[in-house]
């Protein structure tokens, strides 16, 4: 069993997903174990783009955009595993979603823990259990997929 590393802020995390406003779902990792697990926050604030029309009056945080970011989550655990072994040219692509159940709402001030969890590699597939939680109370999870793929020139 590896040791738990110390988490990373959005500086890291920017250096290693791609993903920009709006679409940068994750806002801090808190810790990893390399090769086995991550826990990455993400904190709801009211200035969400998608609470615009997600609901007027009643704003919700999309299940699918917490499936987003367990996918990125993933991401970031992956690479971490790959850390040195990454060209330049390549990145994580999601690649599949199983089992998504959502358990409770997710509104403005709350924070979401993340636990992603490597299972399994296959042929370039790397299955990833996730879990998202709000004060310690699931509010969704499911089983991710993502590839390791280059970036077209």
């Amino acid at each position: 069993m590896n040791g738990e590393e110390a988490g990373f802020d959005i500086r890291e995390i920017q250096k290693i997903l791609p993903h920009r406003y709006p679409f940068a779902l994750i806002d801090r990792v808190i810790s990893y174990r390399k090769g086995e697990s991550l826990h990455a926050i993400k904190n709801i604030t009211m200035n969400e783009p998608v609470f615009t029309g997600h609901f007027p009056g009643e704003p919700i945080f999309p299940g699918v955009l917490l499936l987003e970011a367990m996918a990125q989550a993933t991401g970031l655990l992956g690479f971490k595993m790959m850390e040195n072994e990454v060209g330049a040219d390549e990145m994580y692509l999601f690649a599949g979603i199983d089992n998504a159940r959502f358990k409770r709402q997710v509104i403005p001030g709350d924070r979401v823990d993340f636990h992603v969890t490597f299972v399994k590699e296959k042929r370039g597939i790397w299955k990833f259990s996730g879990v998202a939680k709000v004060d310690g109370k699931l509010a969704a999870t499911a089983d991710l997929m993502c590839a390791r793929r280059k970036i077209p020139a």
